[in-house]
């Protein structure tokens, strides 16, 4: 197994050669990584990784949908259930499962994360097979037992600067106070994630309503001793490094009500007794005053709709959400986005960045919104599209209506740390690919290329996000 050093580039030799000299430029930039999902105990408490499955597969939801797919069962691979039900707890067998599939991942951005992991990280040099299964798997673990592979020192090998997780304004943030306290130098910060306690269909929601009363001090089964909660909420994110939310909604939906019919509204949502379209427009109103906070708090807005979560309710009945089963679907951004845009739109001190599942409205929604509207961003290519092509189609399909600038660079939105790396080279090397063509075709001199491309792995990423 070898990583070729021309990976992800044309092979036309004129854009290769080009693409060459771009990606030096960047290739060895600090990572900026503004937005994922990786434990901030892991940096915290800085403890060895227990072994390569609970490291690589267990909380991978890229590896294990695909294996559901073709039949393996989500115990077979150790996934933890709901009611605390058997599953498997012998990493090598959890190991062996997985290298038996190992070609399921053809041609897959997995795959080639893992390729990279493994050879770079671990130093591997043979393709995963059953055969190699176990010599990998040994290796792998041998390396985990080393002080060089515990969180902190991976953090600094990858050459990270910042990375972000992600908090439920119910998280006392004790992992980011002890981060924070213990005199380390790598920089994590939370990002605010409201969405257990702003969406009614949300697992818990009324008894995460409680529980923010709780907190906060405040009465959240009011309207205002609810807004005061939130904003209390993300006082303390912000105080503890947040830099900006983040919003999962189903839809783009956004809504902007007069006082008293979202009262009424927020009384239904707290009765209990509401219908699918009153949740729907709950959380479009809360979109709304989430952006209303963001121009008061300087907090960035993400934000992540389109995802049909939790599409197989047994399998969600069973292990709970974020098991692979969210699925895109069509969304509309030019009158979802509307209510929120006719209030803040033209706001120059709001940062709204936007991500799609729906490839269908980067050049038709998208990027012709991003192109206008000063408050707008546009995300990298996100969850389905975090590939090769699906970055490629994103700069050829936005470039041309929202041009590079009103774009956010690349984050990686990951559980799984130890494809950080692997993940940023692969968007460096495509975004390289792409100005290389610019060149090539005389539509863009290199050095203004070699000036974006740096933009695009470090300044954007970094500006966008206030970090």
């Amino acid at each position: 197994m070898s990583l070729h050093p021309d990976r992800l580039f044309s092979p036309d030799p004129t854009q290769r050669d080009i693409a060459r000299r771009l990606y030096a430029e960047v290739a060895g930039l600090p990572l900026i990584s503004p937005h994922g999902h990786t434990d901030p105990s892991w940096y915290a408490k800085d403890e060895a990784f227990p072994d390569p499955a609970a490291l690589l597969i267990i909380p991978d939801h890229y590896i294990f949908r695909m294996l559901y797919s073709q039949g393996v069962r989500l115990e077979d691979l150790g996934v933890p259930r709901r009611d605390g039900g058997p599953v498997e707890t012998d990493p090598r067998a959890i190991w062996r499962r997985f290298a038996e599939h190992w070609h399921l991942f053809r041609g897959t951005p997995t795959r080639m994360w893992l390729d990279h992991t493994f050879e770079t990280l671990f130093g591997v040099e043979e393709r995963l097979t059953p055969a190699s299964a176990d010599r990998i798997y040994d290796r792998i673990a041998d390396r985990l037992t080393r002080p060089e592979f515990r969180p902190r020192a991976l953090f600094e090998r990858f050459h990270l600067e910042v990375i972000a997780t992600t908090e439920s304004p119910l998280d006392p943030l004790d992992h980011h106070r002890a981060i924070r306290d213990s005199g380390w130098q790598g920089r994590v910060v939370t990002a605010f994630r409201p969405d257990p306690v702003v969406d009614p269909e949300f697992d818990g929601f009324r008894d995460g309503l409680q529980a923010l009363g709780e907190i906060t001090g405040e009465d959240t089964h009011s309207w205002r001793g609810y807004l005061a909660a939130l904003q209390q909420r993300r006082g303390f994110f912000k105080q503890m490094g947040a830099t900006s939310t983040d919003h999962g909604h189903p839809t783009a939906a956004t809504a902007d009500l007069d006082p008293v019919p979202a009262v009424t509204l927020f009384e239904t949502i707290v009765s209990g007794r509401f219908e699918p379209q009153d949740a729907e427009l709950f959380r479009a109103q809360m979109l709304t005053e989430m952006a209303r906070m963001s121009l008061e708090d300087g907090l960035v807005m993400q934000i992540h709709p389109g995802s049909f979560r939790n599409h197989n309710p047994t399998l969600q009945r069973e292990f709970g959400r974020d098991k692979g089963a969210d699925i895109p679907t069509r969304t509309d951004y030019v009158r979802a986005l509307k209510p929120l845009l006719d209030r803040f739109g033209n706001e120059r001190d709001l940062s709204v960045i936007l991500f799609t599942l729906d490839e269908s409205t980067y050049a038709r929604e998208l990027a012709p919104l991003a192109g206008h509207y000063p408050v707008l961003r546009l995300g990298p290519p996100w969850w389905f599209f975090d590939s090769p092509e699906g970055m490629l189609r994103f700069r050829e399909l936005a470039t041309e209506t929202a041009g590079f600038y009103n774009t956010v660079g690349f984050n990686d939105d990951t559980r799984a740390f130890p494809s950080i790396p692997a993940r940023h080279d692969v968007a460096r090397r495509i975004d390289c690919r792409y100005l290389a063509q610019l060149v090539a075709e005389h539509r863009l001199d290199e050095d203004e290329a070699a000036e974006v491309a740096i933009d695009l792995a470090y300044r954007l990423p970094k500006a966008a996000y206030k970090l």
